[in-house]
């Protein structure tokens, strides 16, 4: 499977990610497809979540816990 074909999706997979995440009020500047995996041989490439700041973590985490049924 070429690099090409390898990303693609994962980039789809990344754009409905981060769509998702907006749809909550998160917003990762970061993300995106590691392009160091994105032309390697491995059957995948990974998705890079990147950097965020305090604020962000904590509004992912309150998120999260609520997605789980826990206590935002």
């Amino acid at each position: 499977m070429t690099s090409s074909k390898r990303v693609r999706p994962t980039e789809e997979i990344v754009e409905e990610l981060r769509a998702a995440l907006v749809g909550v009020g998160v917003v990762l500047p970061s993300l995106r497809v590691d392009p160091v995996t994105g032309v390697s041989d491995e059957p995948f490439a990974l998705v890079a979540l990147g950097r965020c700041n305090v604020g962000t973590a904590q509004k992912l985490t309150a998120v999260l816990r609520a997605a789980a049924g826990g206590d935002a």
